[in-house]
């Protein structure tokens, strides 16, 4: 049994990133998109499939999966191993429909339950394969079949996996999956689509993740010099991808027999390798490390490429946001801007001030009319109040029209930008968010009329000592509150001199002078600065609540988790990786990787692993028409 240097290593870590991806959302389609999908699909299986299961059982029988090319003579090569046929040959593509499994009776328990591939269903040998649908040739396996034999050495299973380049789209996916899933990747091709760009795409990914690899070149033509010369080319292309210790085994064609069998002499040295992985647990233990850490290692690169990813879509959710921030602020400026320069003190509205002030007259000698103005309109207002409260229902009216048709007009230039971008489009899809929402006129018209409720207050609270209540009830409360309504939307200079005055401006400039007769100059300031404020509150209100419907049909392509949290977890697997690949205490000198092992009964000699040439006695795995697998 292989033990963890010191205390065994917590999988928390793994846990956490497990359910960070499960997190990850990736709505935008913006470049990067679904790479990113990819990447976090391909992380939590392997997760699942490999990391995770091995990091909690390091003694677990190690796991080389064979895989490779179409037609490299994969199954082949495994029916030879094993000195039957037990995985499918034929030359019908694909071929491997269902993956094969071969391990020791005694290791059964390893591999019966879920512990590793957790998502494909066991069956025993003597099962059928399913039959394939129709038009379902595109589609993976969903099964794995176990075949137990003693013909594999305890602490060992060999995986017969799909082609790497099968026809059907689903199969290539699970020939990467199993990969993912390998302590040992024997990989095989073929001497004359050995160079070929997808074995290579699988090889780099390989020499990336650090997973101990031996490579089989099958097929090479029987000619003097052949085997050599085309060695040292392979050699040459691994040492360039970073997999020049890569143990390399070089097999010629050769008959095979009724079966499909070839010789047993035809894969001997591959047989002797397998065979001394199998005794010697050092070696098996030190590959299981090398590769556990690699892809730890290659789980937290994976992290910080998510973390890109969402790091991406959140730049976009905010472009997505500001479009309604700016949107919405520029209706709000608007807004103030209609309130400040007198245009709501026109037509319906100034006919109601003129009602309450009692003259039509008052553009006219307005300093010498404030005066008067305040003893008629006391007489008026003790038999008729009703313009006061007319004046109040008509800036009401205006300033919540305004509200609507800024609130609207914001709605609609935020959906135009939206469309113009993919993202936004995205959002727009089978929604109206420019379409007035039900009950906001309603809502805007509440709010005003609470406005107008706090300058009522605001003057009775003014007017409490007893001499300005006198005056404020001499005239009317509802009076008083409109006059300081007409100077709140009159103008943002305060007192608008006399160049200024027009229509909105002589308005004001009568409220304004009405109420510093009650109240005193200073006062009416305050009085007016705090109004304003308490209006400005409420259309913020107002023109939020309209902006609501874009940040939730944002919201509805939540967030998730967020890039800082990745990038930690990535720190958190780094440094697991580092504790994995950490030679156990007790670990004796033959514990190398075999590739790189000193000569020794346990291990295979440096030279046999990376330089190992066919022998006479073993003249290679040949692929034909009837046994091209």
């Amino acid at each position: 049994m292989i033990h963890a240097p010191g205390p065994e290593p917590d999988t928390a870590a793994l846990d956490a990133l497990a359910e960070h991806l499960r997190g990850v959302r990736l709505p935008f389609p913006v470049d990067g998109a679904q790479e990113g999908r990819e990447e976090v699909a391909a992380a939590l299986t392997q997760l699942a499939d490999h990391v995770r299961p091995r990091l909690e059982a390091l003694d677990a029988p190690l796991l080389v999966v064979i895989g490779g090319s179409t037609g490299a003579g994969k199954s082949t090569l495994v029916n030879a191993l094993v000195g039957r046929p037990v995985s499918r040959a034929g030359a019908i593509r694909p071929t491997t429909r269902r993956p094969v499994l071969l391990h020791h009776p005694e290791d059964a328990a390893w591999f019966e339950g879920s512990r590793i591939l957790p998502g494909l269903a066991r069956v025993r040998a003597d099962e059928p394969a399913p039959a394939t649908p129709d038009g379902a040739d595109d589609l993976a396996a969903t099964s794995l079949s176990l075949h137990a034999t003693t013909a594999i050495g305890r602490g060992l299973a060999l995986l017969d996996a799909p082609d790497i380049d099968s026809v059907a789209a689903g199969n290539r996916e699970l020939a990467r999956q199993l990969l993912r899933a390998a302590d040992l990747w024997l990989f095989v091709t073929t001497a004359n689509r050995y160079a070929d760009a997808v074995p290579w795409e699988v090889l780099r990914t390989a020499s990336s993740r650090d997973v101990t690899v031996a490579v089989v070149m099958n097929r090479i033509p029987p000619r003097p010099g052949v085997a050599e010369e085309l060695a040292e080319d392979l050699r040459g292309l691994l040492a360039r991808d970073g997999l020049e210790d890569s143990r390399l085994f070089l097999v010629e064609e050769s008959a095979v027999d009724p079966e499909g069998m070839i010789p047993p002499a035809a894969i001997a040295e591959i047989r002797g390798f397998v065979t001394e992985l199998a005794r010697d647990a050092g070696s098996r233990a030190v590959i299981a490390r090398r590769t556990l850490a690699g892809a730890i290692a290659s789980l937290g690169r994976s992290a910080d490429a998510v973390a890109g990813r969402v790091g991406e879509q959140e730049e976009q959710r905010e472009r997505l946001r500001a479009d309604v921030a700016s949107s919405f602020a520029q209706a709000r400026e608007r807004i103030d801007e209609v309130m400040g320069d007198g245009s709501l003190l026109r037509g319906e509205v100034l006919a109601r001030w003129q009602d309450v002030v009692g003259t039509g007259e008052f553009f006219r000698g307005v300093e010498t009319f404030v005066g008067r103005m305040r003893d008629g309109l006391a007489r008026m207002l003790r038999s008729e109040p009703a313009p006061a409260v007319a004046a109040e229902n008509a800036l009401e009216t205006g300033l919540v029209q305004v509200v609507v048709d800024e609130a609207g007009r914001a709605a609609e230039q935020v959906e135009a930008t939206w469309r113009t971008s993919a993202s936004g489009r995205l959002l727009t899809q089978g929604q109206d968010l420019s379409r007035l929402p039900e009950g906001f006129a309603k809502e805007a018209s509440a709010a005003v009329r609470a406005w107008q409720g706090d300058v009522l207050d605001l003057v009775r609270e003014e007017g409490a000592d007893r001499r300005t209540k006198a005056r404020v009830l001499s005239l009317g409360v509802n009076a008083v509150g409109v006059a300081l309504m007409v100077v709140v939307f009159a103008s943002t200079a305060f007192i608008p001199t006399g160049l200024e005055i027009g229509t909105g401006a002589a308005t004001a400039v009568i409220g304004q002078k009405l109420l510093e007769t009650i109240f005193g100059d200073e006062a009416v300031r305050r009085l007016a600065r705090i109004a304003r404020a308490r209006l400005a509150e409420r259309l913020d209100a107002l023109v939020a609540s309209r902006a609501q419907a874009f940040h939730e049909r944002l919201e509805t392509f939540g967030a998730g988790t967020d890039a800082e949290q990745l990038h930690e977890d990535a720190r958190a697997l780094a440094a697991l990786a580092a504790q994995v690949a950490a030679p156990p205490p007790d670990a004796a000198p033959s514990e190398t990787v075999p590739s790189d092992a000193a000569p020794s009964e346990a291990a295979p000699s440096d030279a046999a692993l990376s330089e190992a040439a066919p022998s006479d006695a073993a003249p290679a795995v040949r692929d034909t028409p009837e046994d091209p697998a």
